[in-house]
């Protein structure tokens, strides 16, 4: 029976949270412009987008895994990388996962805001840049809310992780396909230990972020 010892928890942790806040902060650069301009701009095409937006939002991981794995497999078009069981292809597939909840979270926090809250902000002379820090900061709940749903669906992911990692030990094994693989091996007391710190570590982020949204509630 495998031990289970703290440096191997710790290494698994830290693994889960580089790979999980890499593609955290990858989803966020790249879903809040595409949230804000969706939410903002009026074009033929638009219902599309939107359309797809919130398909991928209830997209399979398991599908999302399959197709990366088919880009970065060797007869794949992105082949020549040689990204696949890394932690490179983790995080493409876990951004791939958030990002149309951060754009989807972040377009319906702007078509909350009232239709001429451009037009008043335009009339009021404030310059461009300061539009947008202005609407960031109305927008700032939703925003967080867009974080809390993106970290804890990529958190908690295990399909498409799987798929493109392939759980090397040392090198792309995180929390879920460990408790995964101690499952399927019926080493339970294992399994149960690393989802102890699978779901303290997910109760700590989301109660931090729910703590700053509800104090920016206030």
């Amino acid at each position: 029976m495998t031990e289970l010892s703290l440096p191997l928890v710790l290494a698994v942790t830290g693994r889960t949270l580089a790979v999980c806040g890499t593609a955290l902060v990858v989803a966020l650069l790249a879903g809040l412009p595409i949230g804000i301009w969706l939410g903002r701009r009026r074009f033929r095409g638009r219902v599309l987008g939107v359309s797809l937006v919130n398909s991928g939002m209830g997209a399979p991981p398991v599908v999302i895994g399959l197709l990366v794995s088919m880009l970065f497999w060797r007869s794949g078009p992105l082949g020549f990388l040689e990204w696949m069981y890394s932690p490179r292809a983790m995080v493409i597939a876990q951004v791939v996962i958030a990002l149309p909840l951060v754009i989807g979270i972040t377009l319906a926090a702007v078509g909350a805001l009232d239709e001429d809250w451009e037009l008043q902000a335009r009339t009021l002379g404030i310059p461009r840049g300061r539009r947008l820090w202005l609407l960031l900061r109305e927008i700032r709940l939703g925003v967080l809310a867009a974080v809390i749903a993106a970290l804890g669906a990529i958190l908690s992911e295990v399909g498409a992780v799987l798929a493109v990692g392939g759980n090397l030990e040392g090198e792309t094994r995180v929390l879920t396909t460990a408790i995964l693989m101690y499952t399927q091996m019926g080493q339970f007391e294992l399994a149960l230990a690393l989802a102890t710190v699978l779901l303290g570590l997910t109760l700590v982020v989301a109660g931090a972020l729910t703590v700053v949204q509800q104090g920016g509630r206030a």
